[in-house]
């Protein structure tokens, strides 16, 4: 199921969505779960992420640092450091609001071991391959 993710959101809803895409497909790159798996600080990551996206939904919408601040819970140094990527996760979170807007929201999932699978699908190609000329063979 596809669902429209605006990039200019109109309302909370809108915000939502961004919002979340915004923290899925940023958590799923995989500099960004490299860094989360070296990290001792795991929880602070993902809060710090979940904080950047949601304050940059919401400044897309047209909402003020105040307003995201209230609406997030945070200070408004801490949403102003976030707007103006002086945070890692800030920028992680820009990185991929840029790549939406260049590709259009694409929220892909890793799948573990794809090339594993994909190396398994080559074998197995070849393996039928090698089994029609074997019958053509016998035949």
């Amino acid at each position: 199921m596809s669902e429209e993710i605006p990039l200019k959101p109109l309302g909370r809803q809108d915000i939502h969505k961004l919002e979340t895409a915004l923290v899925i497909a940023t958590l799923l790159r995989k500099d960004v779960l490299e860094k989360i798996r070296e990290s001792t600080e795991r929880l602070t990551w993902i809060d710090s992420l979940a904080v950047a996206a949601g304050a940059l939904a919401r400044s897309k919408a047209g909402m003020t640092v105040s307003e995201i601040a209230d609406d997030l819970g945070r200070s408004e140094a801490t949403i102003r450091r976030h707007l103006q990527k002086k945070t890692e996760a800030a920028k992680l979170v820009f990185e991929t609001y840029e790549r939406f807007a260049k590709e259009g929201v694409k929220v892909e999932v890793p799948l573990p071991g794809a090339e594993e699978t994909e190396e398994l699908k080559k074998k197995l190609e070849e393996a039928r391959e090698l089994a029609k000329k074997l019958v053509e063979i016998l035949s």
